[in-house]
């Protein structure tokens, strides 16, 4: 049987008997994997170290017949301890795991998993808002799926004015132009750069905080619309 040596974040993890545990990894290179990992719910277990939730670990396991692997090591490579400081951070962190698990396919691939890992960065750094690591995964897993709304035309195939007020349509899914409307183009522009940049690139902004408010709510319907519900 082959064994199999690479990184791996936990989506999921789910008791079985009396001290086993059958664990859903992320990995780059071999998309979604579950493994039995035997024994790790006792106390001395040399495993458990190495699936904790919020962590990137080095793991090996060995292939089964089918699609359940059996774990046979694990080493803790980096922990986002601070995401469990703060509810509000914890609460969004379990979101993504659970998203990620649910929308992915097992082949996954390296773009969701780099996505997945620099998030939970985002959201490990109390320097950066819990709006921002959310406003950034939600948009770029939009775009990685093939559903981000159109951010350069509008409802009728126009381009978007570089200033103005606008609202957004669902069902075109894209902006309008509306007078008074609660969006304005720098709102637009910002959700620009959060689909295509990393979070960290953003951070500096003026004004950040203040439009992000704004825009979370709109980000979270667009993608319970059009990804997933949570």
């Amino acid at each position: 049987m082959k064994q199999i040596s690479t990184n791996g974040i936990v989506l999921a993890r789910t008791n079985y008997g009396e001290a086993d545990r059958i664990i859903t990894f992320l990995t780059p290179d071999n998309g979604k994997v579950r493994v039995m990992a035997k024994g790790v719910r006792r106390q001395k277990s040399k495993l458990a170290g190495g699936i904790e939730l919020f962590s990137v670990s080095n793991i090996t396991f060995i292939e089964g017949k089918g699609d359940l692997h059996t774990l046979v090591s694990t080493r803790l490579l980096t922990h986002f301890g601070n995401i469990v400081s703060d509810l509000e951070r914890t609460m969004f962190g379990y979101e993504m795991l659970k998203i990620t698990n649910r929308v992915l396919e097992d082949e996954g691939g390296e773009e969701f998993y780099e996505l997945l890992s620099a998030s939970l960065d985002t959201l490990n750094n109390l320097k950066s808002s819990k709006d921002l690591a959310e406003a950034s995964f939600l948009l770029q897993l939009m775009r990685m799926l093939g559903h981000l709304p159109n951010l350069t035309h509008d409802n009728k195939g126009g381009e978007l004015p570089k200033e103005g007020e606008f609202q957004f349509s669902f069902d075109d899914v894209a902006f309008f132009t509306m007078p008074r409307g609660p969006f304005t183009a720098n709102n637009i522009k910002l959700l620009r750069l959060l689909s295509y940049n990393p979070a960290k690139t953003v951070m500096k902004i003026n004004n950040l905080d203040k439009y992000l408010s704004e825009l979370v709510p709109l980000i979270r319907q667009m993608s319970r619309q059009y990804v997933v519900s949570f």
